[in-house]
């Protein structure tokens, strides 16, 4: 059995005084897909945030890869390039990820960001666009573009970039029927026994196609199955 590159124990996070998610443990492994659900308010985009660095437990532990994932652990550069390197984030909303001129810009920029050579990046561009039918619109601006053809940059941008761990929050949402059909199959041909995927959706028809384990939270903030 793999181990866990994601671990987190007793995780709870309090705004102010109100609680937003209460002692959470779980343990994610590699080569596996995970579905997390729940009502709306219940805790899911903080525990994405959490699982990204951008917020940090109130209580309990989030370990990454046997490391303990803190705000001064992430304070450390190398420490905190490495981290988010390993980790790629797709918004619910498309178009707080997408801030170039073009497509093709937007689909590079994060490759430049890892120091790789013109050739690869070339390579890798063109492989995601042509795998996610964007190809021909490569030099159009993203925010002129429709709400399904921004999900289908913001994925190629990310998943280019080949994280282990990719999370998705609610990738299907805001999409017509095709586009969402699109999706679906997309994310079922990127499972791998090297990569980590982790969903929040309301989409039954996504979990049931996609995902080896379903996590529930409940209204009341804790894990209920």
């Amino acid at each position: 059995m793999s181990e866990s590159i994601i671990s987190l124990k007793n995780i709870s996070y309090k705004y102010d005084d109100q609680i937003v998610l209460d002692d959470i443990s779980y343990d994610f492994k590699m080569g596996k897909c995970y579905c997390i659900m729940g009502p709306n308010g219940c805790g899911k985009s903080t525990l994405f945030r959490i699982l990204n660095g951008l917020s940090f437990p109130t209580k309990g532990e989030f370990y990454f890869d046997g490391k303990l994932i803190t705000e001064k652990y992430l304070k450390d550069e190398n420490e905190s390039r490495d981290f988010h390197k390993r980790i790629g984030f797709v918004f619910q909303d498309s178009e707080v990820q997408l801030f170039t001129r073009s497509v093709i810009d937007e689909v590079a920029f994060g490759l430049y960001q890892l120091g790789l050579d013109q050739k690869e990046i070339e390579r890798r561009v063109y492989y995601y666009l042509d795998l996610l039918e964007i190809r021909h619109l490569e030099n159009r601006a993203p925010f002129n573009l429709s709400g399904g053809e921004k999900k289908r940059v913001a994925l190629a941008s990310v998943f280019s970039m080949k994280p282990e761990v990719l999370i998705l929050d609610e990738p299907l949402a805001g999409l017509d029927e095709d586009g969402q059909e699109f999706v679906l199959e997309f994310l079922k041909k990127q499972k791998s026994e090297d990569r980590l995927i982790i969903i929040s959706t309301h989409n039954k028809e996504l979990c049931d196609a996609v995902s080896d384990e379903i996590i529930n939270i409940g209204k009341n903030h804790k894990i209920i199955s």
